[in-house]
């Protein structure tokens, strides 16, 4: 059996490894396996203190480890939503270094976790569900929307956040308006795929119409610099309130937080004997 490992792209932020570690222990108890939760990068910057007295894992020396060890079959799942470079290009860099070094050994790699075209309904349900969720705590009807995510500069990866935008506006009610938006972008028109800023977004929400709320539907997995408490995110939302008075703006909660995920990612772990093998070298 491959040992596991559930991937995300790694934060200095200490709640975001805390966050992956919880959302591993989940998965492990709805797959009946060993789930290790590792980061690609940056996790390891953080200390130990603050991560409970363990430090983080990051991928690199995570395998070298393992394959001292003597593990030499890994099953990968992957917590980004489209195809990231980190993806189609580090990964598969690495795994090309460590077989020049270490010799032969096998890795599977799950898909992401909306791969188009087909993506993945379940991941519609889960930001249907944080919306509705937000919105009966507040007692208010989702009207307004903006399905933000954090920007790349992929196009394959924008890609997601319209397909899943598309499908929550034939979910959402009767009346009920979605924009997109994104917390980065490149300031070049080549880049103009992205969309708007959120900060631009919600100002020009505000012009039209200050009095009515806005929800904002986090495509977001963890707590980070972007999404969670004292993040960039909430500081654009003060900011815009500030401006307008009686504007307000209610996030949702973080993909991550919703059980529907877990239930994603063990169907990764089910099917993971089917997902392609790199081509394995030796010497």
């Amino acid at each position: 059996m491959p040992a596991t490992l559930l991937l995300d792209n790694g934060s200095t932020c200490p709640e975001s490894t805390l966050a992956l570690r919880r959302l591993a222990r989940a998965l492990a108890g709805r797959s009946g396996r060993a789930v290790h939760p590792v980061s690609l990068l940056h996790a390891d910057q953080v200390s130990a203190g603050a991560l409970d007295g363990q430090g983080a894992d990051t991928l690199e020396p995570w395998l070298r480890r393992a394959m001292a060890a003597g593990r030499r079959d890994f099953l990968l799942i992957p917590l980004w939503f489209g195809p990231s470079h980190a993806l189609t290009r580090f990964i598969s860099g690495l795994t090309a270094q460590l077989r020049r070094e270490q010799g032969h050994f096998q890795l599977r790699c799950a898909p992401e976790l909306c791969p188009l075209p087909g993506g993945e309904p379940r991941l519609t349900e889960v930001l249907l569900g944080n919306i509705k969720g937000t919105a009966a705590a507040l007692g208010l009807a989702p009207r307004r929307l903006v399905l933000v995510d954090h920007g790349s500069p992929t196009p394959a990866v924008t890609a997601v956040r319209t397909w899943l935008a598309a499908r929550l506006r034939e979910r959402l009610d009767a009346g009920a308006v979605l924009d997109e938006a994104v917390m980065e972008r490149r300031p070049d028109y080549d880049y103009d795929f992205n969309g708007d800023l959120l900060e631009t977004v919600l100002h020009r929400l505000a012009a039209v119409d200050p009095a009515s709320p806005v929800l904002l539907p986090l495509l977001f997995l963890s707590p980070g610099r972007h999404a969670g408490p004292g993040g960039d995110l909430s500081a654009i939302c003060a900011r815009v309130q500030s401006a307008v008075p009686g504007f307000r703006v209610y996030p949702t909660a973080l993909v991550g937080a919703h059980p529907g995920l877990v239930e994603i990612l063990a169907g990764r772990i089910a099917a993971g004997a089917c997902f392609p093998a790199e081509a394995s070298t030796s010497g």
